[in-house]
């Protein structure tokens, strides 16, 4: 019973600190707004100047990854791709996408994987391993300042839908869902922190918080402890789904891989 009040308490204080959701505007005017938008000027002023933002070191080795060979195979994955600047123009800001072998939709991460095993013949890389991170921004970094732009893929459809019913469902000990923050509250402040509108533009970023890079699930998953449910798995479909309908609802905002957050 003490521990379900001091949960009750907490929602009583998000509620009381949030100031509710934007204005409505004028039908045709789009609100959505960047998670950059949301910071201090110190904070965007670090993302925006790439000799003062951290994430640019794992760009960096990222861009030494993609031309050093992988054992067995010996292959690199310029060998195949070659110049990044150029194959990889656009394709982040296409993922999640529709997998031909798994008959599912993949993130990013989880194509690079792919890549490694039946290409490479190498052992895919470890969820949020400098490594993964660092070939993942590498590629989001080439489709910096372009539109997310998710596919037009039916098959995708019911994925998304299952993601967008993930995002409206309440969960956890705190029965709030992503929606209550940042739907009805963006904008709004839960303790110090200004309540974002949740677009994955800047993914991977790098948090002050964390003193660290990290992909967009392990944002999924810090904000599932918050309210005190069971993360899923990094890897797991529901995340999958997750990022598959943020994505749609981030559609033809620009990119900003490295993102720099609080």
């Amino acid at each position: 019973m003490r521990a379900a009040g001091h949960a009750g308490l907490i929602v009583l204080a998000f509620l009381a600190t949030s100031s509710g959701a934007f204005a409505q505007t004028p039908a045709g005017i789009d609100t959505r707004r960047s998670g950059s938008e949301f910071m201090g000027p110190s904070t965007q002023a670090m993302q925006k100047d790439d000799a003062l933002n951290p994430a640019m070191l794992w760009v960096k080795e990222g861009e030494s990854l993609w031309s050093q060979p992988v054992a067995p195979s010996g292959k690199a994955c310029v060998a195949c791709h070659a110049a990044a600047s150029s194959s990889m123009r656009g394709v982040a800001a296409r993922y999640p996408a529709f997998d031909e072998r798994l008959l599912r939709p993949v993130t990013l991460g989880q194509r690079i994987n792919q890549c490694r095993q039946h290409h490479q013949q190498s052992a895919p890389l470890r969820a949020e391993s400098q490594e993964l991170l660092s070939l993942e921004t590498y590629v989001a970094f080439q489709s910096r300042g372009l539109p997310l732009a998710p596919p037009a893929d039916e098959r995708l459809a019911p994925y998304r839908r299952q993601g967008e019913q993930r995002f409206m469902q309440r969960m956890g000990q705190l029965n709030l869902s992503c929606a209550q923050c940042h739907d009805n509250h963006a904008g709004g402040r839960l303790g110090s922190s200004v309540i974002p509108q949740a677009h994955p533009t800047g993914y991977p970023v790098y948090r002050l918080e964390w003193q660290a890079l990290g992909s967009l699930q392990r944002r999924l998953r810090g904000c599932m402890s918050g309210v005190r449910a069971e993360p899923f798995a990094y890897g797991a479909q529901e995340l999958v789904e997750l990022e598959l309908y943020l994505a749609a609802r981030a559609k033809g905002l620009p990119g900003e891989t490295p993102g720099v957050r609080p």
